[in-house]
Protein backbone atom coordinates (compact mmCIF):
# COMPACT_ATOMS: atom_id res chain seq x y z
CA UNK A 1 0.00 0.00 0.00
CA UNK A 2 2.86 2.40 0.80
CA UNK A 3 4.29 1.78 -2.67
CA UNK A 4 0.96 2.81 -4.18
CA UNK A 5 0.90 6.06 -2.22
CA UNK A 6 4.45 6.82 -3.41
CA UNK A 7 3.43 6.14 -6.99
CA UNK A 8 0.68 8.72 -6.67
CA UNK A 9 3.20 11.44 -5.78
CA UNK A 10 4.33 13.94 -8.39
CA UNK A 11 7.47 13.05 -10.32
CA UNK A 12 10.07 15.36 -8.80
CA UNK A 13 13.54 13.84 -9.17
CA UNK A 14 16.51 15.38 -7.42
CA UNK A 15 18.60 17.36 -9.91
CA UNK A 16 21.68 15.69 -11.36
CA UNK A 17 24.67 16.90 -13.34
CA UNK A 18 25.04 14.07 -15.85
CA UNK A 19 28.77 13.87 -16.61
CA UNK A 20 28.84 10.26 -17.76
CA UNK A 21 28.96 8.88 -21.31
CA UNK A 22 25.27 9.67 -21.87
CA UNK A 23 22.58 10.62 -21.40
CA UNK A 24 23.50 14.22 -20.72
CA UNK A 25 21.34 16.98 -19.29
CA UNK A 26 18.95 18.29 -21.91
CA UNK A 27 19.15 21.93 -22.91
CA UNK A 28 16.23 23.73 -21.15
CA UNK A 29 15.13 25.08 -24.54
CA UNK A 30 14.62 21.51 -25.74
CA UNK A 31 12.46 20.67 -22.74
CA UNK A 32 10.41 23.81 -23.31
CA UNK A 33 9.87 22.89 -26.96
CA UNK A 34 8.69 19.44 -25.87
CA UNK A 35 5.94 21.01 -23.77
CA UNK A 36 4.21 22.41 -26.89
CA UNK A 37 0.66 21.18 -27.59
CA UNK A 38 0.20 17.89 -29.40
CA UNK A 39 -0.91 17.82 -33.03
CA UNK A 40 -2.34 15.09 -35.22
CA UNK A 41 0.27 13.36 -37.33
CA UNK A 42 -1.36 14.54 -40.59
CA UNK A 43 -2.12 18.06 -39.42
CA UNK A 44 -0.54 20.43 -42.00
CA UNK A 45 1.32 22.20 -39.19
CA UNK A 46 2.83 18.94 -38.02
CA UNK A 47 3.79 17.76 -41.50
CA UNK A 48 5.57 21.08 -41.87
CA UNK A 49 7.46 20.47 -38.63
CA UNK A 50 8.49 17.06 -39.99
CA UNK A 51 9.77 18.68 -43.19
CA UNK A 52 11.66 21.33 -41.21
CA UNK A 53 13.21 18.69 -38.97
CA UNK A 54 14.38 16.75 -42.02
CA UNK A 55 15.96 19.86 -43.51
CA UNK A 56 17.66 20.83 -40.25
CA UNK A 57 19.21 17.40 -39.81
CA UNK A 58 20.36 17.38 -43.40
CA UNK A 59 22.56 20.30 -42.38
CA UNK A 60 23.61 18.63 -39.12
CA UNK A 61 24.65 15.51 -41.08
CA UNK A 62 26.27 17.76 -43.73
CA UNK A 63 24.48 15.97 -46.54
CA UNK A 64 22.37 16.59 -49.62
CA UNK A 65 20.67 13.21 -49.22
CA UNK A 66 17.04 13.01 -50.34
CA UNK A 67 16.20 11.07 -47.18
CA UNK A 68 16.88 12.41 -43.70
CA UNK A 69 14.22 11.44 -41.17
CA UNK A 70 13.53 10.36 -37.61
CA UNK A 71 13.04 6.85 -36.25
CA UNK A 72 10.75 6.85 -33.21
CA UNK A 73 12.70 5.09 -30.50
CA UNK A 74 16.08 5.36 -28.82
CA UNK A 75 19.33 5.47 -30.76
CA UNK A 76 19.26 1.68 -30.90
CA UNK A 77 16.02 1.92 -32.88
CA UNK A 78 17.92 3.80 -35.57
CA UNK A 79 20.66 1.17 -35.59
CA UNK A 80 18.14 -1.63 -35.94
CA UNK A 81 16.12 0.17 -38.64
CA UNK A 82 19.24 0.66 -40.73
CA UNK A 83 20.49 -2.90 -40.38
CA UNK A 84 17.21 -4.81 -40.67
CA UNK A 85 16.24 -2.78 -43.75
CA UNK A 86 19.54 -3.41 -45.54
CA UNK A 87 20.43 -6.97 -44.53
CA UNK A 88 18.76 -9.93 -46.21
CA UNK A 89 19.43 -13.46 -44.96
CA UNK A 90 22.77 -14.67 -46.28
CA UNK A 91 24.19 -11.19 -46.96
CA UNK A 92 27.81 -10.77 -46.00
CA UNK A 93 28.25 -8.15 -43.29
CA UNK A 94 31.60 -7.01 -41.89
CA UNK A 95 31.53 -5.49 -38.38
CA UNK A 96 34.74 -3.90 -37.08
CA UNK A 97 34.48 -4.08 -33.27
CA UNK A 98 36.45 -1.76 -31.00
CA UNK A 99 34.00 -1.68 -28.10
CA UNK A 100 30.65 -2.81 -26.77
CA UNK A 101 28.58 -1.23 -29.52
CA UNK A 102 30.40 -3.08 -32.26
CA UNK A 103 29.23 -6.27 -30.59
CA UNK A 104 25.69 -4.85 -30.65
CA UNK A 105 25.80 -4.38 -34.43
CA UNK A 106 27.23 -7.86 -34.85
CA UNK A 107 24.35 -9.31 -32.82
CA UNK A 108 21.71 -7.46 -34.82
CA UNK A 109 23.34 -8.60 -38.08
CA UNK A 110 23.24 -12.23 -36.88
CA UNK A 111 19.57 -11.84 -35.93
CA UNK A 112 18.92 -10.63 -39.49
CA UNK A 113 20.40 -13.88 -40.80
CA UNK A 114 23.57 -12.29 -42.15
CA UNK A 115 26.77 -14.12 -42.93
CA UNK A 116 28.44 -11.93 -40.33
CA UNK A 117 32.17 -11.54 -39.82
CA UNK A 118 33.25 -9.58 -36.75
CA UNK A 119 36.82 -8.36 -36.48
CA UNK A 120 37.91 -7.10 -33.08
CA UNK A 121 40.87 -5.17 -31.71
CA UNK A 122 41.93 -4.34 -28.18
CA UNK A 123 39.58 -1.94 -26.45
CA UNK A 124 41.20 1.48 -26.32
CA UNK A 125 42.51 1.31 -29.88
CA UNK A 126 41.03 1.81 -33.36
CA UNK A 127 41.45 0.16 -36.77
CA UNK A 128 44.07 1.30 -39.26
CA UNK A 129 42.72 1.81 -42.81
CA UNK A 130 45.05 -0.90 -44.14
CA UNK A 131 43.50 -3.50 -41.84
CA UNK A 132 39.99 -2.53 -42.88
CA UNK A 133 40.87 -2.59 -46.58
CA UNK A 134 42.44 -6.03 -46.21
CA UNK A 135 39.33 -7.40 -44.47
CA UNK A 136 36.98 -5.88 -47.07
CA UNK A 137 39.02 -7.34 -49.94
CA UNK A 138 39.10 -10.78 -48.35
CA UNK A 139 35.45 -11.01 -47.24
CA UNK A 140 33.72 -8.97 -49.99
CA UNK A 141 30.82 -7.83 -47.78
CA UNK A 142 27.61 -6.26 -48.98
CA UNK A 143 27.67 -4.05 -45.88
CA UNK A 144 30.29 -2.70 -43.48
CA UNK A 145 28.73 -1.60 -40.17
CA UNK A 146 30.60 0.19 -37.39
CA UNK A 147 30.54 2.95 -34.80
CA UNK A 148 32.08 6.36 -35.33
CA UNK A 149 32.65 6.74 -31.62
CA UNK A 150 32.17 4.01 -29.03
CA UNK A 151 31.49 5.40 -25.56
CA UNK A 152 32.41 2.07 -23.95
CA UNK A 153 36.06 2.67 -24.87
CA UNK A 154 35.95 6.48 -25.46
CA UNK A 155 37.59 5.95 -28.86
CA UNK A 156 36.60 7.47 -32.23
CA UNK A 157 37.27 5.45 -35.40
CA UNK A 158 38.66 7.52 -38.30
CA UNK A 159 36.27 7.26 -41.24
CA UNK A 160 37.69 9.57 -43.88
CA UNK A 161 39.21 6.75 -45.96
CA UNK A 162 36.68 4.03 -45.20
CA UNK A 163 33.87 5.42 -47.34
CA UNK A 164 36.17 5.56 -50.35
CA UNK A 165 37.36 1.99 -49.71
CA UNK A 166 33.77 0.74 -49.53
CA UNK A 167 32.94 2.43 -52.85
CA UNK A 168 35.99 0.86 -54.52
CA UNK A 169 34.94 -2.59 -53.31
CA UNK A 170 31.18 -2.09 -53.89
CA UNK A 171 30.19 -2.34 -50.23
CA UNK A 172 27.63 -0.23 -48.42
CA UNK A 173 28.86 1.63 -45.33
CA UNK A 174 26.63 2.07 -42.27
CA UNK A 175 27.90 4.31 -39.44
CA UNK A 176 26.45 4.57 -35.95
CA UNK A 177 27.11 8.19 -34.91
CA UNK A 178 25.04 8.09 -31.72
CA UNK A 179 27.94 9.28 -29.59
CA UNK A 180 29.48 11.85 -31.91
CA UNK A 181 26.91 13.72 -34.00
CA UNK A 182 27.02 17.36 -32.93
CA UNK A 183 30.25 16.95 -30.97
CA UNK A 184 32.69 15.96 -33.71
CA UNK A 185 32.82 16.54 -37.43
CA UNK A 186 30.86 13.99 -39.46
CA UNK A 187 30.62 15.11 -43.11
CA UNK A 188 28.33 12.39 -44.42
CA UNK A 189 28.72 13.34 -48.08
CA UNK A 190 32.39 14.27 -47.79
CA UNK A 191 33.25 10.90 -46.25
CA UNK A 192 30.92 8.95 -48.59
CA UNK A 193 28.87 7.37 -45.80
CA UNK A 194 25.82 5.55 -47.15
CA UNK A 195 23.58 5.43 -44.09
CA UNK A 196 24.13 7.06 -40.70
CA UNK A 197 22.09 7.07 -37.49
CA UNK A 198 22.35 8.98 -34.22
CA UNK A 199 20.51 9.87 -31.02
CA UNK A 200 19.68 13.06 -29.15
CA UNK A 201 20.93 12.16 -25.68
CA UNK A 202 24.63 12.86 -26.09
CA UNK A 203 26.13 15.75 -28.08
CA UNK A 204 22.75 16.99 -29.35
CA UNK A 205 21.63 18.01 -25.81
CA UNK A 206 18.27 16.25 -25.85
CA UNK A 207 16.52 13.28 -24.25
CA UNK A 208 16.67 9.75 -25.53
CA UNK A 209 13.67 8.66 -27.58
CA UNK A 210 14.13 9.50 -31.24
CA UNK A 211 16.89 8.62 -33.71
CA UNK A 212 17.94 10.86 -36.61
CA UNK A 213 18.81 8.87 -39.74
CA UNK A 214 20.09 9.82 -43.17
CA UNK A 215 20.63 7.61 -46.23
CA UNK A 216 21.84 8.19 -49.77
CA UNK A 217 20.75 6.83 -53.14
CA UNK A 218 22.99 3.75 -52.86
CA UNK A 219 21.24 2.69 -49.64
CA UNK A 220 17.85 3.76 -50.94
CA UNK A 221 18.20 1.42 -53.93
CA UNK A 222 18.71 -1.59 -51.66
CA UNK A 223 15.85 -0.62 -49.36
CA UNK A 224 13.21 0.23 -51.97
CA UNK A 225 13.72 -3.06 -53.81
CA UNK A 226 12.36 -4.65 -50.60
CA UNK A 227 9.37 -2.29 -50.39
CA UNK A 228 6.05 -3.93 -49.53
CA UNK A 229 2.88 -2.00 -48.72
CA UNK A 230 1.14 -3.03 -45.52
CA UNK A 231 -1.93 -5.12 -46.30
CA UNK A 232 -4.43 -2.81 -44.66
CA UNK A 233 -3.16 0.15 -46.71
CA UNK A 234 -2.77 -1.46 -50.12
CA UNK A 235 -4.32 0.14 -53.17
CA UNK A 236 -5.37 -2.09 -56.11
CA UNK A 237 -2.45 -0.92 -58.24
CA UNK A 238 0.26 -1.25 -55.57
CA UNK A 239 3.31 -3.24 -56.66
CA UNK A 240 5.82 -4.68 -54.24
CA UNK A 241 9.57 -4.67 -54.77
CA UNK A 242 11.29 -7.77 -56.01
CA UNK A 243 13.40 -8.15 -52.87
CA UNK A 244 12.63 -10.13 -49.72
CA UNK A 245 10.25 -8.29 -47.38
CA UNK A 246 11.96 -6.43 -44.56
CA UNK A 247 11.57 -8.63 -41.50
CA UNK A 248 10.49 -5.89 -39.09
CA UNK A 249 7.32 -3.91 -39.58
CA UNK A 250 8.12 -1.12 -37.15
CA UNK A 251 11.70 -0.66 -38.39
CA UNK A 252 10.87 -1.09 -42.09
CA UNK A 253 12.66 1.90 -43.61
CA UNK A 254 10.84 1.50 -46.93
CA UNK A 255 7.52 2.06 -45.15
CA UNK A 256 8.93 4.80 -42.92
CA UNK A 257 10.21 6.60 -46.02
CA UNK A 258 6.69 6.43 -47.51
CA UNK A 259 5.37 7.92 -44.27
CA UNK A 260 7.86 10.82 -44.38
CA UNK A 261 7.34 11.40 -48.09
CA UNK A 262 4.71 13.56 -49.76
CA UNK A 263 2.54 10.41 -49.92
CA UNK A 264 2.29 10.49 -46.10
CA UNK A 265 1.34 6.80 -46.18
CA UNK A 266 0.36 5.88 -42.65
CA UNK A 267 2.84 3.70 -40.81
CA UNK A 268 2.89 4.62 -37.11
CA UNK A 269 1.73 7.53 -34.99
CA UNK A 270 4.65 9.93 -34.97
CA UNK A 271 6.06 10.72 -31.52
CA UNK A 272 4.98 14.35 -31.60
CA UNK A 273 6.76 15.52 -28.46
CA UNK A 274 10.00 13.80 -29.44
CA UNK A 275 9.88 15.36 -32.89
CA UNK A 276 9.56 18.79 -31.29
CA UNK A 277 12.61 17.97 -29.18
CA UNK A 278 14.62 16.73 -32.15
CA UNK A 279 13.79 19.85 -34.14
CA UNK A 280 14.88 22.08 -31.26
CA UNK A 281 18.15 20.16 -30.77
CA UNK A 282 19.07 20.71 -34.39
CA UNK A 283 17.93 24.34 -34.35
CA UNK A 284 20.10 25.13 -31.30
CA UNK A 285 23.11 23.36 -32.78
CA UNK A 286 22.88 25.10 -36.14
CA UNK A 287 22.32 28.47 -34.51
CA UNK A 288 25.52 27.95 -32.51
CA UNK A 289 27.28 26.73 -35.67
CA UNK A 290 28.71 23.27 -36.29
CA UNK A 291 32.33 24.42 -36.11
CA UNK A 292 31.67 26.32 -32.89
CA UNK A 293 29.97 23.30 -31.31
CA UNK A 294 32.83 20.99 -32.26
CA UNK A 295 35.32 23.51 -30.86
CA UNK A 296 33.32 23.77 -27.61
CA UNK A 297 33.41 19.98 -27.18
CA UNK A 298 37.13 19.83 -27.98
CA UNK A 299 37.87 22.61 -25.46
CA UNK A 300 35.85 20.93 -22.70
CA UNK A 301 37.71 17.69 -23.43
CA UNK A 302 41.12 19.39 -23.22
CA UNK A 303 40.15 21.05 -19.94
CA UNK A 304 38.91 17.76 -18.44
CA UNK A 305 42.06 15.94 -19.56
CA UNK A 306 44.29 18.66 -18.12
CA UNK A 307 42.45 18.55 -14.82
CA UNK A 308 42.60 14.78 -14.52
CA UNK A 309 46.30 14.75 -15.31
CA UNK A 310 46.99 17.48 -12.77
CA UNK A 311 45.19 15.30 -10.23
CA UNK A 312 47.66 12.51 -11.04
CA UNK A 313 45.12 10.34 -12.84
CA UNK A 314 46.12 8.01 -15.69
CA UNK A 315 44.05 8.35 -18.86
CA UNK A 316 42.79 5.32 -20.79
CA UNK A 317 43.42 4.32 -24.37
CA UNK A 318 45.01 5.76 -27.49
CA UNK A 319 44.61 9.48 -26.84
CA UNK A 320 45.30 10.27 -30.50
CA UNK A 321 41.87 8.80 -31.25
CA UNK A 322 40.01 9.81 -28.09
CA UNK A 323 36.47 11.07 -28.60
CA UNK A 324 36.05 14.80 -28.01
CA UNK A 325 33.17 14.26 -25.63
CA UNK A 326 34.10 11.32 -23.37
CA UNK A 327 37.30 10.69 -21.41
CA UNK A 328 38.32 7.34 -19.98
CA UNK A 329 40.39 7.40 -16.79
CA UNK A 330 41.89 4.53 -14.82
CA UNK A 331 40.52 4.06 -11.31
CA UNK A 332 43.46 4.61 -8.92
CA UNK A 333 44.88 1.55 -7.20
CA UNK A 334 43.24 0.87 -3.87
CA UNK A 335 40.20 3.01 -4.65
CA UNK A 336 36.70 1.50 -4.76
CA UNK A 337 35.39 2.88 -8.06
CA UNK A 338 31.72 2.32 -7.28
CA UNK A 339 32.05 3.91 -3.83
CA UNK A 340 33.47 7.03 -5.46
CA UNK A 341 30.64 7.14 -8.01
CA UNK A 342 28.05 6.78 -5.24
CA UNK A 343 29.66 9.59 -3.22
CA UNK A 344 29.68 11.89 -6.24
CA UNK A 345 25.99 11.17 -6.81
CA UNK A 346 24.85 11.36 -3.20
CA UNK A 347 27.01 14.28 -1.99
CA UNK A 348 27.40 16.37 -5.17
CA UNK A 349 24.57 15.09 -7.39
CA UNK A 350 27.09 14.41 -10.15
CA UNK A 351 26.98 11.21 -12.21
CA UNK A 352 30.03 9.78 -13.97
CA UNK A 353 30.08 6.50 -15.86
CA UNK A 354 31.14 3.01 -14.96
CA UNK A 355 32.44 0.64 -17.65
CA UNK A 356 31.62 -2.60 -19.47
CA UNK A 357 33.15 -5.92 -20.43
CA UNK A 358 36.95 -6.12 -20.14
CA UNK A 359 37.05 -2.57 -18.74
CA UNK A 360 34.53 -3.18 -15.95
CA UNK A 361 35.97 -1.98 -12.65
CA UNK A 362 39.08 -0.61 -14.37
CA UNK A 363 38.04 2.80 -15.67
CA UNK A 364 35.55 5.60 -15.19
CA UNK A 365 34.10 7.39 -18.21
CA UNK A 366 33.55 11.12 -17.81
CA UNK A 367 31.46 12.92 -20.41
CA UNK A 368 31.76 16.54 -21.53
CA UNK A 369 29.02 16.52 -24.12
CA UNK A 370 26.11 18.51 -25.43
CA UNK A 371 24.65 20.99 -22.97
CA UNK A 372 27.27 19.94 -20.38
CA UNK A 373 30.30 20.67 -22.57
CA UNK A 374 30.81 23.92 -20.73
CA UNK A 375 33.29 25.42 -18.28
CA UNK A 376 31.24 25.35 -15.08
CA UNK A 377 30.27 21.71 -15.51
CA UNK A 378 33.90 20.68 -16.10
CA UNK A 379 35.24 22.66 -13.13
CA UNK A 380 32.54 21.50 -10.69
CA UNK A 381 33.04 17.86 -11.69
CA UNK A 382 36.82 18.04 -11.26
CA UNK A 383 36.50 19.74 -7.89
CA UNK A 384 34.01 17.19 -6.62
CA UNK A 385 36.02 14.21 -7.88
CA UNK A 386 39.15 15.59 -6.23
CA UNK A 387 37.36 16.02 -2.90
CA UNK A 388 35.90 12.52 -2.96
CA UNK A 389 39.22 10.93 -3.91
CA UNK A 390 40.99 12.82 -1.14
CA UNK A 391 38.39 11.51 1.28
CA UNK A 392 39.22 7.98 0.10
CA UNK A 393 42.88 8.53 0.97
CA UNK A 394 44.17 9.07 -2.56
CA UNK A 395 47.34 11.13 -2.69
CA UNK A 396 46.82 14.20 -4.88
CA UNK A 397 47.66 17.87 -5.00
CA UNK A 398 44.49 19.67 -3.85
CA UNK A 399 43.28 22.39 -6.17
CA UNK A 400 45.57 21.42 -9.04
CA UNK A 401 42.82 19.88 -11.18
CA UNK A 402 40.56 22.92 -11.23
CA UNK A 403 43.52 25.26 -11.74
CA UNK A 404 44.74 23.25 -14.74
CA UNK A 405 41.31 23.18 -16.34
CA UNK A 406 40.80 26.90 -15.74
CA UNK A 407 44.12 27.58 -17.44
CA UNK A 408 42.97 25.68 -20.52
CA UNK A 409 39.88 27.85 -20.73
CA UNK A 410 41.86 31.06 -20.12
CA UNK A 411 44.32 30.22 -22.89
CA UNK A 412 41.43 29.62 -25.31
CA UNK A 413 39.96 33.09 -24.76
Amino acid sequence: MNDLFEALDDINPAPRLLMGPGPTNADPRVLRAMSAPLLGQFDPQFRDYMRQTSELYGRVFQTQNNWTLMIDGTARAGIEAALVSLIEPGDRVLVPIFGRFGHLKAEIARRCGADMRGIEIEWGTVFEPERLESEIKAFKPKLVALSHGDTSTTMAQPLKELGRLCRVHDALLYVDATATLGGMGLPVDGWQLDIVTAGLQKCLSGPSGIAPLTLNERAEKHITRRRHTEQGLRAPDDRDGEGKIIQSNYFDLAMIMDYWSEMALNHHTEATTMLYGARECARILLKEGLQAAWARHALASRAMVAGLRAMGMRLFGDLTHKMANVTGVHIPDGVDGEKVRRALLEEYRIEIGTSFGPLHGRIWRIGTMGYNARRDAVLVTLGALEAVLAGEGAKLLRGAAVDAARNVYREAQ
